[in-house]
């Protein structure tokens, strides 16, 4: 019955997730002479996110803190990291962002498409100049009021605990003058099966946006207290989950 019901998820989710790379190329295409064209783009991973999770019988995600989002406001949003299931359930937020993402997952059939379409930022780990390149693009986008989503571990968790949190994101908010919004992602370590392909484990995700960090009163020299703030409201959210 796994092997029967991991088969199904599979097939549609790779329809749906082409489904939604599709329609986010015409829309690009289509809407190419109006303003509003990459929000339109980039909402059709919302119902992406919405029926890969609805389809999944082994996927229950529980979302809250939504409020603390405004959409008005421009976030360097840093939300920790455990599975390749983190990137569907962050649209979940329904909020416009770009991602910070290894150039890597532009091989990954559907997703690298989605990716590309809706230029996210793309650096490949170990270059220097690539990810130099990745914060001045980040930067860019921040200044034209588009915010800025981040995993500040790198990669994805290998345990329980958070890894270390990488500098980038923090430095960048604090040069730019926008709040942090955390976002805590709990219980996807084994939403997508590690080393094969059957579903075999029944898991309840949750999605907690915290209420946002104020960085006006950071100097570039406080990135590393304004980084540990963030990964100790994230650990907390952690204990209570």
């Amino acid at each position: 019955m796994r092997f029967a019901i991991s088969v199904v998820i599979w097939v549609v989710g790779t329809i749906v997730t082409a489904a939604a790379f599709l329609s986010s190329l015409i829309l690009k295409i289509v809407l190419f002479p109006f303003p509003s064209r990459a929000k339109k783009v980039h909402a059709q991973c919302f119902w992406w996110s919405d029926t890969l999770i609805a389809m999944n019988p082994y996927w229950k995600i529980k979302v809250t803190g939504l409020r603390n989002i405004d959409p008005n406001q421009t976030y360097v949003m840093v939300a920790n990291h455990q599975s390749l299931a983190d990137i569907i359930i962050i649209y979940q937020t329904h909020a416009y962002f770009k991602w910070v993402a290894k150039r890597e997952l532009l091989k990954v059939p559907f997703i690298g498409g989605l990716l590309w379409v809706n230029d996210h930022i793309l650096l490949s780990r170990g270059d220097f100049g690539s990810i130099k390149d990745a914060y001045h693009k980040a930067g860019e986008w921040l200044k034209k009021g588009v915010s800025i989503l981040f995993f500040p571990e790198g990669t994805r968790s290998g345990t329980d605990d958070m890894g270390e949190f990488q500098n980038g994101a923090f430095k960048l908010a604090i040069k730019e003058g926008r709040p942090v919004l955390p976002i805590y992602i709990g219980g996807t370590r084994y939403a997508i099966p590690k080393g094969g392909w059957i579903f075999k484990t029944k898991v309840s995700g949750k999605l907690e946006v915290l209420s946002p960090i104020d960085t006006s009163k950071y100097k570039t020299a406080d990135f590393s207290v304004l980084r540990d703030l963030v990964r100790e409201k994230l650990e907390k959210a952690a204990q209570e989950d």
